[in-house]
């Protein structure tokens, strides 16, 4: 349930991110072409503009702290299975391999529910997982 409320915080994150990087193209866009519509060659650079900061937001978090902001607030970090911090390498892979896998009805994810680690395909592809933080000490 942890890895559950934790992407689907991530995807919220991601929604709000999209909006703005769409608002980002579509108004100057909008403004210079006097157009409303956005297709052709265009539609597909655009395509394109929002997978790319949709793949940013994963790569940057997963680089600089090893924890997307939906990790953090649900205290897990992602590690290499050899316990290592993921290079660039590792978190492209992690996330080329997680696209791969959830994309047929999330059947990837699934698979936590029988690994007997409760890692998903892409954990297991990517040779990454996820490792719940201790809780912080209370003061006092």
């Amino acid at each position: 349930m942890r890895r559950l409320a934790t992407m689907l915080y991530d995807l919220t994150l991601v929604f709000g991110v999209v909006v703005v990087a769409a608002a980002v193209f579509i108004i100057p866009y909008q403004l210079l072409s006097g157009q409303q519509q956005i297709d052709g060659v265009i539609q597909i650079l655009f395509q394109v503009y929002l997978l790319a900061v949709i793949a940013y937001y994963y790569l940057y978090f997963w680089m600089r702290g090893r924890q997307t902001l939906g990790m953090r607030a649900w205290r897990t970090i992602l590690v290499r299975d050899d316990g290592g911090e993921l290079t660039a390498t590792d978190a492209l892979r992690r996330l080329a391999f997680a696209v791969i896998t959830l994309a047929p009805v999330g059947i990837g994810l699934f698979w936590v529910l029988f690994d007997r680690d409760g890692l998903s395909w892409y954990d297991r592809l990517s040779r990454t997982r996820p490792v719940l933080l201790a809780a912080p000490r209370k003061k006092g």
